[in-house]
């Protein structure tokens, strides 16, 4: 069909240019070039890829972007590739209305025992914990297969088949949780998932957008905790410039571990503590002096 000629092609951008190197696939009648997800292209090194692909068009074409966030490197892109295009924004890197979001401040070694407790704690029927790195999804899944929990794990070191019989089965109740890394983040739709948790804070601000935003999708609502270590509150500030919003820390259960007082500014996070000063006194919802994202 990329031969002989066909109305619309979906593709990712690496398998796209293994054809366009064969030589038979001509793209001189092009008249739309729709980018989707165009900040995890980016982020995924997509760059040069999609420079490429845009040297085989007409520059006689209509251009679409499509992105849940805006950062400076999708601007770019946008310079390159577009010619004066209009903008349209819609809740611009913010979670969803419906997500309440809380945050506890944990110490890595006590990070599975909290979450045993919380998902003891409710009947959860749909639970997303999302991790930064293949192996520590898989230490996580390893560790949580050992309680009474039905839970599997999603990355990219499965095949596509193998993805797709994980989700197949979260999506109809036969897991309670899945563990996976932002492979699944975006572009995935769940109905009815009650919780998202971060098992640790994404290094990215835009990805926990991403990953919250899995729950409370169409006007439902849901719950997104974050788990935050003394070196990565630096990170989680950032999160809440980003979504102009403080989010309620809370301290581990005594009968877990000891917390921290949250001091983003200090690495290591202050002294260590049965509770948080700012979570005890009622920390109030505050403003951040920033530029405003367009």
């Amino acid at each position: 069909m990329l031969s002989t000629g066909t109305d619309f092609v979906v593709a990712t951008p690496g398998k796209l240019i293994s054809h366009l190197n064969m030589g038979y696939v001509k793209l001189d009648h092009l008249s739309h070039l729709i980018l989707d997800e165009a900040d995890r292209m980016l982020d995924m090194g997509f760059f040069e890829d999609l420079m490429r692909i845009v040297s085989f068009i007409p520059e006689k074409r209509q251009t679409l972007m499509f992105s849940a966030t805006m950062p400076a490197k999708i601007r770019t892109l946008a310079k390159e590739i577009l010619k004066e295009p209009e903008e349209i924004t819609l809740s611009l890197s913010k979670p969803a209305a419906g997500v309440l979001q809380a945050a506890y401040l944990v110490h890595d070694k006590d990070k599975i025992a909290l979450i045993t407790k919380l998902l003891d704690k409710d009947d959860l029927s749909g639970v997303i914990v999302f991790s930064r790195t293949k192996r520590n999804v898989k230490e996580i899944a390893h560790k949580l297969k050992k309680t009474r929990h039905e839970v599997d794990e999603i990355h990219s070191d499965l095949d596509q088949s193998q993805r797709e019989e994980v989700m197949r089965k979260f999506k109809n109740r036969k897991l309670q949780v899945l563990i996976a890394t932002d492979i699944v983040s975006r572009g995935i739709d769940i109905k009815e998932l009650q919780l998202v948790v971060n098992f640790d804070v994404p290094d990215e601000a835009e990805d926990y957008v991403h990953r919250v935003g899995r729950t409370a999708r169409a006007d439902n609502t849901g719950m997104a905790i974050t788990f935050i270590n003394p070196d990565q509150q630096g990170k989680f500030a950032r999160i809440e410039e980003l979504i102009e919003t403080i989010i309620i820390k809370q301290p581990v259960p005594p009968e877990i571990g000891e917390s921290f007082e949250y001091n983003p500014r200090h690495r290591g996070g202050g002294n260590r503590r049965g509770g948080n000063r700012n979570f005890k006194k009622g920390r109030k919802k505050g403003n951040f002096s920033k530029k405003r994202r367009e």
